[in-house]
């Protein structure tokens, strides 16, 4: 095994839009290794969540998507990070990454450029809650588990919205060619069951 991980493939979501108790399911500090089983669905639970939140969900709109895509663009190239693959969700984030940081440096440091960018850009005001507290940070030791969470990123999350994938990536998989270019997509902020 190396002695740094080759990337890593992180995943943060809106605030409010996946609680604990949601289906399909949510993980939390006492079960978020890689395979356990997610938390089963309890209303109970997410009435809980809910109750605690004091501000509604955020709900990423196609204009945010694409404003927050190219946010963590930038962050990336700004900290000389090399990004491989990267999907703006309605509710969520993900986001393959080789960094010489901290994985959860690298997902604080990707939220707060994309909440500036949101607010430059008028959206909201500064005072909103976009994003979870924590996220999830998983360690890519081997070129086969990189490409198969690029390639999760970019092609099984349903209809594609706001994407970048690495031009010059070798650990895209299965050889075919994916967009440089940011790709936006024209759906809406609803969740579907495509949301992934």
């Amino acid at each position: 095994m190396p002695d740094h991980p080759l990337a890593y493939f992180i995943t943060f979501t809106t605030d409010g839009t996946w609680l604990h108790g949601d289906e399909p399911g949510s993980v939390d500090r006492e079960r978020n290794q890689f395979g356990s089983p997610w938390l089963p669905v309890d209303p109970k639970r997410r009435a809980v969540a809910r109750g605690q939140m004091t501000q509604d969900p955020f709900w990423l709109d196609t204009p945010q998507r694409g404003v927050t895509r190219d946010a963590i663009v930038e962050e990336c190239q700004f900290r000389g990070w090399s990004l491989l693959a990267l999907h703006v969700r309605s509710n969520h984030v993900h986001l393959v990454v080789n960094a010489s940081r901290e994985p959860e440096f690298v997902m604080r440091s990707c939220k707060a450029a994309a909440s500036k960018r949101l607010n430059e850009a008028g959206f909201d005001h500064p005072d909103r809650k976009r994003w979870t507290a924590h996220g999830s940070t998983k360690y890519l030791w081997h070129e086969d588990a990189v490409a198969s969470a690029v390639s999760y990123t970019l092609y099984r999350q349903g209809e594609p919205m706001a994407m970048y994938a690495a031009p010059e990536s070798s650990m895209l998989g299965a050889g075919s060619p994916v967009p440089s270019s940011p790709v936006p997509s024209s759906s809406g902020p609803s969740p579907s069951a495509s949301e992934g």
